[in-house]
């Protein structure tokens, strides 16, 4: 591009500078920016230049909307924040005005200059340089409007916990569709494993159950349990989700749940999953008592049918009939316009912190271990013990952030554990007598009733040490230490190094996202952050949707949070989405790329880049060519296409490369670089 093109004789550009209180102001000399602006930039068509302390406000908005108006813009550009926050608010503007909305351009001087400079003259030279580019581009925007596409009614729901399920029946009380996949054999994740919720102290089975029912009777709800998501096409409204039914060998239609089959099932197995490795199940079961839905499933690599083709007790015994050992997988298509992850989490493995001994030392617990243990409906029937089974422990440690807030595991909060703990030594207390000694970094108890909670324990006497505990070993030194572990601990608080000999220890283990969370992100089209957590599309303004139209988050796959807030989630979940259902069809942004066909070779590069499975081959005419509902304009096909057959709209060669030169200050008229720098 060269000054003399003549567009910008032909433009009328408004180009306004935030203040944003002092995010802005407090470095960049905004007034002087602006009137730069206005008298240096005269020539590529500005023909105003404001500055504003707000101009997100309703004001700010309405002094641009004015100008549109009376002074005829035909472009504008912003000088403010991050195009990821207020983009949107601007072209709103403009296009109560009148203008088209993508016809404006937001540059950011907050993050790209204010937020990263403290040199103030430096600061201005970059502001002016950023906006300068801002110009160079709007020159090159064309006017675009919105696809709109249908929105399907029905919702796939990804993922049985509570955050699930409490999405799932919010659509489905709406009156709406609802597929809730799940692939264990019965939904309530890993609340069904826990006795108690903090800091109330309800029985988390009795607060479950009755969702679990609704969503096993809801006539809006298909429930797939003992399935998993395998493929997902499509695009927002118009997703088609193959999903993997595999085969419980039971004839739910015939069976009862009435738990003949299992009773006289002769084949124990470990249970890793629900019992945390501390009870067994049969080859035959269900996960626990209040299963939804109650129909067994079989453990196929543990049965001994199909181990060694003898056994068949469950057959013989089964009154109505509903074993079917030649049940196969199956394979179901569903149509949905929305989908909800809420995918949930796992524990970490004790055994990497491997100073604390888990897997080595008997009587060193993970947490899930403990809510089992500690369950009334779970191995011990409730009763805190030892390993052994038989012993009950007389002093207990409960290690806090054991995998957590630490550089060489999770370098995050789990944000329960605190809780946890707490209610870990509520319960070994009320249960045991025990006394019970919390190690911890920091207490962390900011919700609603928690640290009235956490005065309570302390009143019960539990004794807190503050500091991370170095190592657990069962290296007795002393007399009385005898068969006891003992934690080393530096105490902060008393300026001291402790040995303290316990019976029992509980590590309050990291959260960490599932272990297939990347495959899963990748599978629906989303991105994880590094730490695997699932990347919503802003973490303040809109923490439940993801950067893929149509695709939101729930719960603890997002990151990690207790039971309360996994359920405001997944209920705002479903409010985004039932808000997309009733407005019957939704305006996609038409920031796309597109194919021009008499330069594509054929090649198929960019078919295979593709991200959103976007781009189709024509066989027939040996060329590409991309669906514009699927692409999500990110560019990938732009940059490999080896032809240059390919361009995105908001993003063209023109705008990036002019840009580029605005930055540079090479373009504002035919002097050198040198002899432009502003006075």
């Amino acid at each position: 591009m060269t000054p003399g093109n003549g567009r910008s004789e032909q433009e009328r550009i408004g180009v306004y500078v935030c203040h944003c209180g002092t995010n802005i102001a407090g470095v960049i000399d905004v007034e002087q920016v602006a009137k730069w602006a206005a008298e240096r930039l005269n020539r590529r068509g500005v023909v105003i230049a404001r500055d504003y302390k707000f101009m997100c406000s309703s004001l700010g908005q309405e002094l641009i909307e004015k100008d549109i108006k009376e002074l005829g813009l035909t472009r504008v550009v912003v000088a403010a924040c991050s195009p990821h926050l207020h983009e949107q608010t601007f072209r709103t503007a403009c296009q109560r005005a009148g203008l088209n909305p993508y016809l404006c351009e937001l540059v950011s001087i907050r993050e790209q200059a204010s937020w990263v400079h403290e040199a103030k003259e430096a600061a201005t030279e970059k502001a002016k340089a950023i906006i300068s580019g801002g110009v160079e581009r709007v020159l090159h925007h064309e006017p675009l409007e919105a696809l709109h596409v249908p929105i399907h009614p029905a919702t796939l729901v990804v993922g049985g916990g509570i955050a699930g399920i409490q999405a799932a029946l919010e659509i489905a009380d709406a009156g709406f569709q609802v597929y809730l996949v799940e692939r264990e054999p019965s939904i309530g994740g890993h609340m069904a494993q826990f006795d108690k919720t903090f800091p109330t102290l309800d029985c988390a089975a009795c607060i479950l159950t009755p969702k679990m029912v609704s969503v096993g009777t809801h006539p809006n709800i298909t429930l797939l349990t003992w399935s998993e998501v395998t493929n997902v096409e499509g695009y927002v409204g118009n997703f088609t989700v193959t999903v993997k039914k595999k085969a419980r060998y039971i004839k739910t239609d015939l069976c009862t749940g009435c738990g003949i089959c299992q009773e006289k099932c002769p084949k124990k197995v470990l249970d890793e999953v629900f019992e945390a490795g501390l009870g067994y199940h049969k080859a035959i079961y269900t996960p626990f008592p209040q299963a939804v839905p109650k129909y067994p499933v079989i453990d196929r690599p543990n049965c001994t049918f199909f181990q060694k083709g003898t056994c068949r007790a469950c057959e013989k015994f089964c009154p109505t009939n509903a074993i079917d050992f030649e049940q196969q997988d199956e394979l179901l298509t569903l149509q949905v316009g929305n989908i909800i992850l809420a995918t949930g989490f796992d524990i970490m493995d004790g055994r990497r912190i491997a100073q604390y001994g888990y897997g080595r030392l008997a009587n060193v617990f993970t947490s899930l271990e403990f809510e089992r243990l500690s369950n009334a409906a779970g191995p011990t029937n409730g009763k805190i013990v030892l390993r052994d089974g038989v012993t009950t422990p007389k002093t207990v440690g409960i290690i806090h952030c054991a995998g957590s807030r630490d550089r060489n595991f999770n370098n995050y909060c789990s944000a329960i554990c605190c809780m946890q703990s707490l209610k870990f030594a509520h319960v070994v207390k009320e249960r045991t007598g025990a006394t019970v000694y919390n190690f911890y970094i920091d207490i962390r108890t900011t919700a609603k009733a928690y640290d009235e909670f956490y005065q309570r324990v302390l009143e019960e006497g539990t004794i807190f040490v503050r500091g991370r505990a170095a190592e657990v070993t069962d290296a007795a030194r002393l007399e009385g230490e005898e068969g006891k572990l003992i934690i080393q601990v530096e105490d902060t608080l008393a300026g001291r190094q402790r040995r303290i000999p316990v019976d029992m220890v509980i590590l309050s283990i990291s959260l960490q996202p599932r272990h297939d969370a990347k495959e899963v992100a990748k599978r629906f089209g989303i991105s994880c952050s590094s730490d695997g957590w699932i990347i919503e599309k802003h973490p303040k303004l809109d923490p439940v949707a993801t950067m893929t139209e149509g695709v939101f988050s729930a719960g603890c796959a997002q990151g990690p949070k207790d039971i309360p807030a996994s359920v405001a989630q997944g209920a705002a979940a479903a409010a985004r989405v039932l808000s997309r259902i009733q407005q019957k069809e939704i305006a996609l942004e038409p920031v796309r790329a597109s194919i021009e066909e008499s330069k594509c070779s054929g090649c198929r590069i960019c078919n295979n880049l593709c991200p959103y499975h976007a781009i189709l081959f024509h066989e027939d005419r040996m060329v590409s060519e991309i669906n514009p509902a699927l692409c999500q304009g990110c560019g990938t096909c732009v940059a490999a296409c080896p032809a240059g057959a390919i361009s995105g709209t908001v993003f063209s060669n023109e705008q990036i490369l002019s840009q580029i030169e605005g930055l540079l200050l090479l373009n504002l008229d035919e002097k050198q670089p040198a002899e432009l720098a502003p006075a």
